[in-house]
């Protein structure tokens, strides 16, 4: 079937788009890449008081420019696919929405009684900087490490909540409500920041028994520290014997990370 001049350049907008493998793809991608830095650049400078007073008009216009750009990339992506929902109610796509809407809702909310919920849209551009997750191929490789890890993480915070809540109610007994372990509460927060290792020094054991227990809570946060390393490094290894993947992205739905020997589209079924 002979394909009609729309469908043609639907595939040569999507090969462009969402293929980082051609040449097309590659200056998409460094320039989008180049873009989203300098609208970050300018977000950040944009906060810094005396370089709002002394360019503010100059960063407007640079938002406004960035705006336009992110505005025609979104249509773009949403154009060059089969199913420009998928896309749409993805991550990256709730992003890219978030990187745009701002400087448009802003018209509406000007005005010095507006100027704070103004300030608020101008912090959510600072999402501009997920953006960046277009062009980081290893960050599906890390999110599934840390998907995989996150039931083992889940159980062993469970643990180590129990174990605190029994070493802040002996520590309660043991200083007598006294020392800063007025409470139970109290008592269970001290054992946090302790086994954590990150030792705030508000409240501190006085007793030679209190101190013995703090010896032993203190041990054993090194080694609580180490078991979700641990878990993530075994994820990490195990996603990495799945890393070999083919990095075409489905012309239907713009899904990435397909199987090596993958013909069908994993989510939409489309032919790759």
């Amino acid at each position: 079937m002979i394909e009609s001049k729309k469908t043609k350049l639907q595939r040569k907008l999507q090969e462009i788009i969402y293929e980082s493998n051609t040449t097309a793809g590659k200056a998409f991608d460094v320039s989008l890449l180049i873009v989203i830095l300098g609208s970050i650049l300018t977000v950040m400078l944009d906060s810094v008081e005396s370089w709002h007073l002394a360019y503010g008009d100059f960063f407007i216009t640079l938002e406004w420019i960035f705006t336009v750009i992110f505005t025609i990339e979104y249509i773009l992506r949403l154009i060059s696919i089969k199913k420009p929902l998928s896309y749409v109610f993805s991550f990256l796509g709730i992003i890219d929405l978030l990187a745009i809407i701002p400087s448009y809702l802003s018209i509406f909310f000007g005005g010095a009684q507006s100027l704070l919920v103004f300030r608020a849209l101008r912090l959510l551009r600072v999402f501009r900087i997920f953006k960046l997750n277009h062009f980081l191929n290893e960050i599906q490789f890390l999110s599934v490490a840390i998907k995989g890890s996150l039931r083992k993480i889940g159980i062993f915070l469970m643990a180590v909540l129990m174990l605190v809540i029994i070493l802040g109610s002996i520590m309660y007994l043991v200083e007598d409500g006294e020392n800063g372990f007025a409470s139970i509460p109290d008592s269970i927060y001290w054992a946090i920041v302790t086994i954590t290792t990150v030792g705030y020094g508000d409240i501190s054991p006085v007793t030679t028994l209190g101190k013995f227990v703090a010896s032993v809570i203190m041990l054993l946060g090194y080694g609580i520290i180490a078991v979700p390393t641990g878990i993530v490094t075994t994820e990490m290894a195990l996603a990495a014997r799945k890393r070999d993947e083919k990095h075409e992205a489905c012309p239907k739905c713009g899904k990435e990370g397909h199987d090596s020997d993958a013909i069908y589209c994993k989510r939409c079924g489309e032919l790759l």
